[in-house]
């Protein structure tokens, strides 16, 4: 039995380097562009949950702070709502800008007074609801808490500095459509 030696191939017969390239790099990149594609039309980022800590809240789980958390936009300003890291505290939401090194925007409903609200404080009133602002300034944080006074429960909105005034202002539409304005129980001064 003889074994024959295979004949060249013909020029016919024979892939060019271009050919072959092409073949392998058209399927490629359709893949990538489909995968492109998907990620921009879903709208879906790649933040993280927003981790909350827990706080006194006493008064998080009563039913003006359901209200107002059922009355709560999807979006305050620039900032779109956020998940939170489960357990998430109760009470509480959260908005975040699209970019992920910037902090979110924190709601907390059902606090306790807050540390420095007393008859001598100066308030500030946004779209009809009574604000005391702590900043946090001197304590080396980058944003400022608000707290809405004129209301059954006290309501804090942490905001990022720089982040403007639309979502103090789309907050207090909120607070202003969900839970109606009480007298002020400021503390006396000491």
């Amino acid at each position: 039995m003889s074994i024959e030696p295979e004949a060249p191939a013909s020029p016919e017969q024979r892939r060019h380097p271009a050919v072959i390239a092409t073949a392998i790099a058209l399927p490629v990149a359709l893949l990538v562009g489909v995968i492109v594609a998907a990620v921009t039309v879903s709208g879906s980022g790649t933040r993280p949950p927003e981790a909350l800590g827990p706080v006194d809240a006493p008064l998080a789980d009563s039913s003006d702070c359901a209200t107002l958390l059922a009355g709560l936009p999807a979006a305050l300003g620039d900032y779109d709502a956020a998940d939170l890291v489960d357990p998430a505290p109760i009470g509480a939401r959260a908005w975040a800008p699209g970019d992920e090194t910037s902090d979110p925007v924190v709601l907390r409903c059902g606090l306790p007074r807050p540390n420095g609200f007393d008859v001598a404080s100066s308030l500030q009133v946004i779209n009809g609801v009574q604000w005391f602002e702590v900043s946090g300034a001197d304590s080396g944080i980058d944003a400022s808490t608000w707290y809405a006074v004129d209301r059954a429960v006290y309501v804090a909105l942490t905001v990022p500095n720089g982040s403007g005034p639309t979502p103090l202002q789309d907050a207090s539409n909120a607070i202003s459509a969900t839970l109606p304005q009480t007298a002020l129980d400021p503390a006396p001064l000491q």
